[in-house]
């Protein structure tokens, strides 16, 4: 997988290759311990999946256009997208579901039937038609079970996951997703069997599936699949985020790889936020200072990124990576102040 460079100049730096700035950033990654797996049944010990996840873990979040697809729906609801024998009931405003992320809004086509929804554990019958993503889920009918399995970490996987999750049995509906100008993506959940509500799992077992997902995303990672491993450490702050505060040390770890699978993702504003969650518990965090460094510098915040890549350097003076984004801050801040001189001297001279 292609993951862009963030610049800390906000130009391409010709002096460091792009090999050079992941490997900084890979020697500065936490490494995770060996996880010894415990039996268990894959139906009933799954992954949490909330609707309303924490703002760290909104990897992909893209909440820019979702007004526009409401009003495109809202606009050709009277238009039949099936046969009127095989609808419920007439399309109304409430045959509309919002993702609370922005990722894409539903419009039921065939209503399903009674009031269950898929849990985790629940193993789905689906049919998924249209996805513009170079590699979708199969065609035809397929069987997923939520919260398991390698599915969940293609670019599709996670979007599928979150409509089943509001879908009825028997349901029909289409996808609208933002930017996506070709015909709405169909998904039909034919049936699911019987899954777990999240309070239903032992803190435990919530701590165990944590530290899977963790590893999961650490293997992701190395293997160069950021995207992937974002989801995974995602997952992972979620199923944690809902056990009492101040919640285990493992959350600390989670936000400073998510930092770094984000820098990689080109995503500096949501690393700065994951470091600074690290950094509210642990204040000398090295990987997390530098992380954000890194982030304010993409950002052109280039005085907070001095100040954490010194305290970094502060710490572990001989920090290679720290050295060299520094020097890469000072320059640009000569170029700025560079260019603001000869700016005034036009307007002045």
């Amino acid at each position: 997988m292609e993951t862009p460079a963030v610049s800390t100049t906000g130009e391409k730096d010709t002096s460091q290759p792009q090999q050079q700035w992941e490997k900084n950033l890979r020697e500065n990654f936490d490494s995770v311990t060996q996880i010894r797996q415990q039996p268990r049944d894959p139906p009933t010990e799954t992954l949490e999946l909330g609707v309303s996840p924490d703002p760290a873990s909104q990897i992909l979040e893209n909440t820019q256009g979702t007004e526009k697809l409401v009003a495109e729906l809202e606009g050709d609801s009277h238009k039949s997208h099936g046969s009127t024998s095989q609808m419920s009931e007439a399309l109304q405003a409430s045959d509309l579901w919002y993702c609370p992320d922005g990722s894409f809004v539903k419009k039921i086509i065939i209503r399903g039937h009674g009031l269950d929804k898929p849990k985790l554990g629940s193993c789905c019958r689906v049919l998924a038609l249209g996805f513009p993503f170079g590699s979708g889920p199969p065609e035809g009918w397929t069987e997923l079970t939520m919260g398991v399995g390698p599915w969940r970490e293609e670019t599709w996987g996670e979007l599928i996951e979150k409509c089943l999750e509001s879908m009825c049995q028997g349901e029909e509906a289409e996808l609208q997703l933002p930017g996506h100008s070709g015909p709405p993506v169909r998904l039909t959940l034919a049936s699911f069997t019987q899954g777990r509500d999240s309070w239903e799992l032992e803190t435990s077992e919530k701590e165990a599936l944590a530290r899977e997902e963790r590893a999961r995303g650490t293997e992701l990672f190395r293997a160069g699949n950021a995207e992937g491993a974002a989801r995974c450490y995602g997952r992972a702050l979620r199923l944690l985020l809902t056990l009492p505060p101040p919640g285990p040390p493992e959350r600390t770890v989670l936000h400073a790889n998510l930092a770094a699978c984000q820098l990689l993702l080109g995503q500096p504003q949501l690393a700065a936020q994951s470091c600074d969650r690290v950094l509210e518990r642990e204040p000398g965090h090295l990987k997390a200072l530098y992380r954000r460094g890194v982030a304010q510098a993409a950002l052109g915040n280039l005085e907070k990124a001095t100040a954490d890549l010194k305290k970094v350097l502060a710490i572990d003076p001989k920090n290679r990576a720290a050295q060299e984004e520094l020097g890469k801050v000072v320059i640009q801040g000569k170029k700025q102040d560079a260019g603001l001189a000869q700016g005034l001297r036009k307007m002045f001279g």
